[in-house]
């Protein structure tokens, strides 16, 4: 497929599903070369590792990569600093490449890049498994109160489509799923997402108000839970 029938969300998707399992049923993981970009705190690190050869994870926040650097249970994964706009690494060097919702932080004018330097990072035939929030639901309605995402996930879209439709990948397919999210209280919303040290969230006295009481709407005895809309863009490296 070229892309060219590819769809940014689907408001008729129900999957309720972890990532994991979505990737567990889309790639061969086991044995596999695998490069992240975009690792963040490398909670899909861990669980990938159990079954790639190795991992080498790369991030550009680099106070994120410090912590990452800490981590000594993970045998088989290299953290490294590094975008996917230039990626640091020999060519034809990986069987996967992954990104958890990771492109849309690509800045925009640096967009064109990713997608050459993926397909240059991955052997022949290899494949591109990329995740994306999609603009919609519950939790996104809090986020765009002071983190408007829209034109850049637009953006990280185009930039997937493109990739196919210019010959450097095939579409292989295309999964909607809604990712559950919990959070215990707003205190951990406040340090998962307001104090996440990729971004910098400066947030007026009644911003800050504003989007606690819109959290606190979602708030039960369990705490809050959320259903995100992913969308899963899997590519395939063409030759």
């Amino acid at each position: 497929m070229n892309g060219s029938n590819m769809r940014i969300a689907d408001p008729e998707a129900t999957l309720v599903a972890r990532e994991i399992d979505i990737l567990d049923a889309l790639l061969p993981l086991s044995g596999a070369r695998i490069l992240e970009l975009g690792c963040g705190r490398a909670e899909m690190t861990r669980l990938v590792a159990a079954q790639a050869k190795s991992i080498l994870a790369l991030e550009v926040d680099k106070v994120q990569l410090a912590k990452n650097l800490e981590i000594t249970d993970l045998s088989n994964v290299e953290f490294g600093h590094g975008g996917a706009e230039q990626i640091p690494v020999p060519s034809a060097a990986f069987d996967i490449v992954l990104m958890f919702k990771s492109l849309h932080h690509v800045p925009t004018a640096m967009m064109d890049r990713v997608f050459p330097e993926i397909r240059r990072a991955l052997k022949p035939g290899g494949l591109a498994y990329i995740s994306e929030p999609v603009y919609d639901g519950e939790f996104n309605e809090i986020l765009r109160l002071f983190h408007d995402e829209g034109e850049v996930r637009e953006a990280a879209f185009s930039a997937i489509r493109q990739a196919t439709q210019s010959g450097q990948f095939e579409l292989q397919q295309q999964k909607f799923f809604l990712s559950p999210v919990h959070f215990d209280d707003f205190a951990q919303f406040e340090e998962r997402i307001l104090q996440a040290s990729h971004t910098d969230h400066r947030l007026s006295p009644a911003l800050y108000a504003e989007v606690r009481s819109g959290f606190e709407r979602h708030m039960t005895a369990a705490g809050a839970d959320f259903y995100m809309p992913v969308r899963v863009d899997l590519l395939r490296r063409c030759d």
